[in-house]
């Protein structure tokens, strides 16, 4: 039964890793390399207040909110008023820079050997220790999540975003400042990955740089396109198949080192089936492919 809770909170982590990063691709067309950095960030901010400073675990989604929507303003502004190009070489560039970080200020971070024994969280007096506590949480944030992105998509803003996405010219045409809404919608996106990188921090009780790799970054844009792009619910179907398509390989006796090797190529090949033969995803309404 652990088991299960342990695959379903995994599905809530990246399902709000999805949506937030769907915010940024599938409803402004641009695409960020950078996922995993937020979502890293989170994880150290909450990790290292809890562990620093013993600060409430509400406190430190707040703090990873505001840290990680700034950097994604930093990252932003200059690189969207440029070309949409250089925001996809900006991020990639912030993702090696951030894992570099991690994986080097030993002192801080911990470097390789990461942070370990994080504290678990409570909330006003309710301590968060079971397999079923975390799952209540990481459903509560999913709600919350969805239906902040829902609001977004569905208001006027949103329907902005869409026209840009669609035809950024057009939507200059209409006097609409297009730099600022991109600039917007990813530093939304950035803060909410992070709410995903304190629960995996709190969840785990460690952290070490390898969980916001490159890689990392490219399954969770994996997620977006398999379950659709420009889709909310298309996330969250996204995140559940290549959480439980790559678990399934547990039941056929492979060695790990194998299984782990075998879930990227699973990853691989189902990005590649899809961009070619369904590029729109399972529900999607955006395509990659032009």
């Amino acid at each position: 039964m652990e088991y299960l809770l342990h695959i379903l909170i995994l599905i809530g982590i990246y399902v709000i890793l999805a949506v937030s990063l769907n915010l940024i691709v599938g409803y402004s067309g641009l695409l960020s390399i950078a996922h995993a950095s937020f979502y890293g960030v989170g994880a150290y901010v909450a990790a290292l207040l809890a562990l620093k400073l013993h600060s409430p675990f509400l406190a430190n989604i707040i703090c990873a909110i505001i840290l990680s929507g700034l950097l994604g303003a930093i990252v932003g502004i200059p690189s969207l008023r440029i070309r949409d190009d250089y925001f996809a070489i900006a991020t990639f560039a912030f993702q090696v820079i951030t894992f570099s970080v991690m994986n080097n200020w030993v002192s801080f971070t911990g470097g390789p050997m990461g942070l370990p024994g994080i504290p678990r969280p409570a909330i006003f007096g309710w301590k968060i220790t079971t397999h079923y506590d975390f799952l209540i949480v990481i459903l509560v944030l999913c709600i919350i999540i969805l239906w902040i992105s829902h609001k977004i998509v569905t208001s006027p803003f949103g329907r902005v975003l869409k026209a840009v996405r669609e035809d950024e010219i057009f939507a200059q045409a209409m006097g609409k400042n297009v730099a600022s809404y991109k600039v917007l919608i990813f530093v939304i996106g950035a803060g909410m990955a992070s709410v995903a990188g304190v629960m995996y921090a709190y969840y785990i009780s460690f952290i070490d740089p390898t969980s916001f790799t490159i890689m990392e970054s490219i399954l969770i844009i994996s997620i977006v396109i398999i379950g659709g792009a420009g889709n909310i619910w298309g996330s969250v179907l996204g995140a559940a198949v290549l959480v439980i398509l790559p678990e399934a390989l547990r039941f056929l006796g492979m060695p790990s080192s194998i299984a782990a090797n075998m879930r990227q190529i699973i990853y691989g090949a189902l990005l590649v089936i899809f961009m070619l033969f369904r590029p729109q995803g399972f529900i999607g309404e955006y395509t990659f492919r032009k």
